[in-house]
């Protein structure tokens, strides 16, 4: 039987999908019903090889004697029925522990190796119900590459803003990434995101967004290349280790790169310099506690008004897919299409508008 990590090897290369699995696995039902059967045949021929004088071998003449191979053989035949006839029981008790012990012990033998197989058949032929079913319902959902520190952080952020746990996909070729993404309750496509294959098996082409946080730059490049390619349209958000590499990101098609050694390093570097002003920054960076960064819509009553007039505080206006500071002249007045990002209480839902104003309406381009 091969080991674990020869068939982690073969699934890296196939891209197999992985979803999280309620119940314990089909081979682990099997493991116990193979060694319930095997239990079932060594005590069977104990049995029989105890009480050997019971019993008589037709083609052992003179003496019919039954052996261990006897008592093996009869434990076989008789247990799988086949019942060759030429070994039979025929002291009374011998026939009476037929009768009540060997073949109740049949019955179960039978039904331990017809439930395995049923078992199993049953379970991947659910397994690929399932996966059939989650392959019909992706669209609009969320690729994560990578389910280390990086990745396990997005998905927490994403899941406490409201995405729904079935729509994140995460790619990662380990087994640790394997185990915990299904802990969490995630799919998983186990394999290299920088091949095509494993990529299209999670559902690329037709993702809204793909994060990719590999550990490696490289890597990180040559998957953006890939996503780019299958998915023209994705908005891509990339890690990069090193800030020289982040231009190298963007021209292969990522939207947003984030430079995690140089935010990390400024932080480090603020909070040496002003611990006070370091305390707010990793307030903003904590999710759930304190202040938050958000993006919301623009409201009817807040169109023609200055952005630091609002009860947000406004740090930056999104005007035609362009972000702009609060103070920069070209949003001094706020627009229909106008969408804001915001400093606000943590406990607020990041984008639904501040209590008081959930019944207004949003000021988009469409009502004009």
């Amino acid at each position: 039987m091969p080991d674990e990590a020869s068939v982690l090897s073969d699934a890296s290369t196939r891209g197999r999908v992985e979803l999280p699995e309620p119940v314990r696995s089909p081979w682990f039902a099997l493991g116990i019903r193979l060694l319930a059967a095997l239990g079932i045949l060594v005590g069977t021929v104990l049995l029989v090889y105890l009480d050997r004088t019971g019993y008589r071998d037709g083609n052992d003449p003179p003496y019919f004697r039954v052996d261990l191979i006897d008592s093996i053989y009869y434990t076989t035949v008789t247990l799988s029925t086949t019942g060759y006839g030429d070994i039979a029981p025929v002291a009374p008790h011998a026939r009476l522990i037929n009768a009540f012990v060997i073949t109740p012990l049949r019955i179960a033998f039978l039904v331990l190796l017809i439930g395995t197989t049923l078992e199993v058949l049953a379970s991947q032929g659910r397994e690929m119900f399932r996966v059939a079913r989650w392959r019909k319902r992706m669209g609009h959902h969320v690729v994560i590459v990578g389910y280390g520190t990086k990745g396990r952080s997005a998905v927490e952020t994403l899941i406490n803003n409201g995405q729904d746990r079935e729509s994140i996909v995460i790619v990662d070729p380990s087994a640790t990434a394997l185990t915990e993404a299904h802990a969490d309750g995630l799919a998983v496509v186990t394999g290299d995101a920088t091949r095509r294959e494993v990529l299209r098996r999670a559902g690329v082409a037709d993702a809204d967004q793909v994060i990719i946080t590999t550990n490696r730059d490289d890597s990180n490049v040559l998957a953006t290349l890939t996503v780019r390619q299958l998915n023209p349209d994705a908005y891509i958000v990339a890690a990069a280790r090193e800030q020289e590499n982040a231009p190298l990101m963007k021209q292969s098609g990522a939207n947003s790169v984030i430079t995690s050694s140089d935010a990390v390093g400024r932080l480090l570097g603020l909070s040496s310099l002003s611990p006070t002003l370091g305390s707010v920054m990793e307030d903003l960076l904590t999710y759930g506690e304190g202040l938050e960064v958000a993006e919301r819509d623009l409201l009817v009553s807040e169109v023609g008004r200055q952005p630091q007039s609002l009860p947000d505080q406004v740090i930056a206006v999104v005007r035609d897919e362009k972000v702009y500071r609060y103070f920069d002249p070209v949003v001094t007045q706020l627009s229909r299409g106008d969408r804001l990002v915001v400093v606000r209480p943590a406990k607020e839902l990041p984008w639904a508008p501040r209590p008081g104003t959930h019944d207004e309406d949003f000021a988009t381009d469409e009502d004009d």
